[in-house]
């Protein structure tokens, strides 16, 4: 390991600090494959001490008006704005991502925190006088206490910050567990965090694998987990969250349909379904990984996609800035996604591009898949079902539009789809019978702005209330309703100009 990695400290009860771990997990900069820190393996003796410091602080939390809640979340939103491409470019190192798309990750996660700062303005209740005789009703949110997130590796910045900042500005304490693979933005953004001014135990930070994850589940002072990663894992995380009373939301996986309609123009089409296929390497929930082409245009699409393809700059992302498209996380899942390229070819698909054999020179011992387009997929092959989480386009032709309805609601994933077509009514088709839960018309990624719910649907997502959005702010709150009624004293004093007629 070089000297220059560094051990990933914990956060917990407002101290930084280095856990005595028996097992770490090394951080790569997967464009060249060098070990750039390690992190700890939290137990559940570290998990439980999280949870502690955070039952010490929220009584007082809890009834900090939300206003000054609001207004911390305000100093850390200046904070991040000012930081922003020094975040962006440990993102870059840390994961692989280019430059520019790791800033775009990191403003997106801005906007929840700008979202977490309107709260004030969303999280009143409602109130019905005289809903009775003499009788008032009204609603109040409660923060619901602790609250846990678990991470996945591909947003690093992001996607904590669909949750905590909610979590907290709604008063409850929150814990972040984030990848072991990706520690590095997430540590940098809780110092900033921590610098807004967040009061000791209302926010930590730990580290771990399914030991701390597990911990994390079973802990009976833990009221909520919120989650993204992996179907299989998330199916895990709901189930065991709540069969030990739980409020949890876990997003999965998917296998997204982008649909191109005859109609449809070419040149936005392929834009499209090269940006969603092929940016940050494939491995996010809402790339657009099976091209669905309609009718007789599918040999220009697929043509067009070759060409574009072919042009993509595959390299280093810590130092170059004319890359278009970086690496994977590891050496094991490059692996994995040439897996699914050798079973595609073994079934009978075409590939059209082939990037297998994609290593740049300066970077030998990176983690690199090249982008590639797979023609003449068929529901039956392994590719065409599952999901590859890389820099891979999988094509398949149907005659019309039902039939690429019927193909897409055949899927078990649920997460988005999307059409290109200039016909109002192949839209509103689509819109209403695909089954998924984001939708896009003429947008390569219906990933949702931070006022709006993260609605997968099917295997793409369990639980009930979403991710961001009011969702998100319902989530992390509990209702309580109130009836009120007060009755007029049975002896007044005439001379009381309460009760004085008349007044």
């Amino acid at each position: 390991m070089p000297a220059t990695a560094e051990r990933c400290p914990c956060l917990i009860g407002g101290k930084w600090m280095d856990v005595d771990a028996a097992r770490t997990v090394d951080v790569w900069n997967p464009s060249t494959g060098e070990t750039i820190a390690q992190t700890p393996m939290c137990t559940g003796a570290d998990v439980d001490r999280a949870v502690q410091a955070a039952l010490k602080a929220f009584p007082s939390w809890r009834e900090t008006p939300i206003v000054d809640r609001a207004r911390m979340m305000f100093k850390f939103h200046s904070l991040l704005l000012a930081n922003a491409d020094d975040i962006a470019r440990i993102v870059s190192r840390e994961h692989g991502k280019t430059f520019n798309e790791s800033k775009a990750s990191v403003a997106r996660g801005i906007e929840m925190v700008e979202y977490a700062c309107s709260l004030p303005a969303l999280i009143y209740g409602d109130v019905m006088h005289n809903i009775a005789p003499g009788v008032d009703s009204e609603t109040i949110r409660y923060p619901l206490g602790i609250c846990a997130g678990i991470t996945p590796f591909n947003f690093p910045a992001m996607v904590p910050l669909w949750m905590y900042p909610i979590a907290i500005t709604c008063g409850n304490c929150f814990i972040l567990k984030p990848s072991p693979r990706v520690p590095l933005s997430s540590i940098r953004i809780a110092e900033l965090l921590v610098e807004s001014g967040v009061p000791e135990g209302v926010f930590s930070m730990v580290h771990g694998d399914k030991e701390c994850v597990d911990a994390i589940l079973k802990h009976p002072d833990i009221r909520a987990v919120s989650f993204v990663g992996s179907t299989p894992i998330a199916k895990y995380i709901y189930e065991t969250g709540a069969a030990h009373g739980k409020r949890v939301q876990a997003a999965g996986g998917a296998k997204n349909h982008i649909i191109v309609m005859p109609d449809a123009e070419i040149t936005p089409a392929v834009s499209g379904l090269l940006s969603s296929a092929f940016g940050c390497s494939g491995e996010r929930c809402m790339a657009g990984s099976l091209a669905v082409a309609v009718g007789d245009r599918a040999d220009e699409v697929v043509d067009r996609l070759v060409d574009s393809a072919k042009k993509i700059v595959v390299g280093r992302t810590d130092m170059q800035n004319d890359v278009t498209m970086g690496p994977v996380i590891s050496r094991q899942h490059a692996e994995s996604v040439r897996g699914h390229i050798d079973t595609a070819e073994k079934e009978g698909a075409r590939i059209a591009v082939d990037g297998r054999g994609v290593a740049p020179s300066n970077a030998p011992n990176g983690f690199y898949v090249g982008p590639t387009v797979v023609d003449h997929v068929s529901p039956e092959m392994r590719i065409g079902r599952e999901e590859v989480f890389g820099p891979v386009l999988s094509v398949a032709r149907v005659k019309t539009l039902e039939d690429a309805i019927d193909l897409g609601n055949k899927c078990p994933f649920g997460n988005g789809a999307v059409i290109f077509t200039q016909s109002g009514r192949a839209a509103r088709e689509f819109k209403h019978r695909f089954n998924a839960g984001m939708i896009g018309i003429n947008v390569g990624v219906p990933a949702p702005m931070a006022w709006f719910p993260f609605t997968g649907w099917n295997q793409s997502f369990f639980g009930d209330l979403h991710i961001q959005g009011k969702e998100g702010m319902q989530f992390y709150t509990q209702q309580r309703m109130i009836m009120t009624r007060w009755f007029e004293p049975e002896h007044v004093d005439a001379h009381d100009p309460v009760w004085r007629p008349g007044h």
